[in-house]
């Protein structure tokens, strides 16, 4: 990249450090955000500071929230008798975008990963044991990604789950290996959650 004046040049280096975005992609926004009017530019800065400020973990399901409590747990007519576990929020978005579950959830924040340092205890499974001691929970459902990640993390829960007598099923494999939930469409995450397995 040619040589481009500083105040650009930081826009471009916070930008590049956004997942998903790569050096050409974050210069063509850096520019695309130069062009903007002031007001609008403001209003971009102002929401991400009230989305950092506002947006926090949901004090049972830990997904985000502006509240106390998210939405999926302050509403009565959920299934109170299932908890889905999920790896990240945009998990829970996937899963309820395809209208096949009903129950609660409960977001690990991770997957296991020891090359990466994350071992069972930098993720939210001490949280989910002690709901699982004060609800009435009869079944858990595992839905991490079917990756390598994924499927240790779920049979780690598993293992973890089968002394409390409570059903663990596993969503079926509806999802390529390898896959997000977060990128399935819905037909295939409602697929997924029907033809869930048992694993203990």
């Amino acid at each position: 990249m040619g040589k481009i004046i500083r105040p650009l040049a930081n826009l471009h280096d916070r930008l590049r450090r956004l997942p998903g975005l790569g050096s050409k992609s974050a210069m063509r926004l850096a520019y695309k955000i130069i062009d903007m009017p002031m007001e609008e530019v403001e209003r971009l800065a102002d929401a991400i500071l009230v989305a950092k400020r506002d947006v926090h973990l949901c004090k049972q399901c830990y997904n985000l929230t502006a509240d106390e409590y998210c939405e999926i747990c302050n509403d009565v007519k959920r299934d109170r008798s299932m908890i889905c576990v999920v790896e990240q929020p945009p998990d829970v978005t996937a899963m309820e975008r395809s209208q096949g579950y009903k129950g609660l959830y409960h977001v690990l924040h991770g997957v296991m990963s020891p090359l990466d340092g994350i071992g069972p205890d930098q993720l939210r499974l001490k949280e989910l044991f002690q709901r699982l001691e004060t609800e009435e929970a009869e079944e858990v459902i595992i839905a991490t990604n079917s990756d390598v990640e994924g499927e240790a993390t779920a049979s780690y829960l598993a293992q973890l789950l089968k002394p409390t007598g409570i059903k663990v099923s596993r969503i079926a494999q509806g999802l390529p290996m390898g896959g997000d939930l977060e990128f399935a469409d819905e037909l295939t995450l409602a697929q997924a959650v029907e033809n869930r397995r048992r694993i203990c």
